[in-house]
């Protein structure tokens, strides 16, 4: 059964929801930053599937040997795809730009 800790879960909540608040606020006070509702729901889920993933991973002693090779290879699928969602680094038509 897959099982994440409620207390990770909430930390992971909870960081996804202060990172998401960074735009947010930035938004206020500068033009620079100008995200809409989907920009907003694309990054929480984003976030919130890589925190879950993470959390889920650390969790299981199967992953325990290759715990930081499957954590690392995740992070950069997610740095991958947010700069491609961004400013369109492979020109694929996901790109943002």
């Amino acid at each position: 059964m897959v099982s994440i800790p409620k207390n990770q879960v909430l930390t992971v909540l909870a960081i996804v929801s202060f990172l998401l608040a960074i735009p947010l606020i930035a938004m206020q006070f500068t033009d620079e930053v100008q995200w809409g509702l989907m920009d907003f729901v694309i990054a929480a889920g984003l976030l919130l599937g890589v925190g879950l993933l993470i959390a889920f991973v650390m969790n299981q002693p199967v992953f325990q040997k290759y715990r930081w090779v499957i954590i690392s290879a995740v992070v950069l699928v997610f740095v991958l795809l947010w700069m491609e969602l961004a400013v369109g680094v492979f020109g694929s038509p996901l790109a943002g730009s």
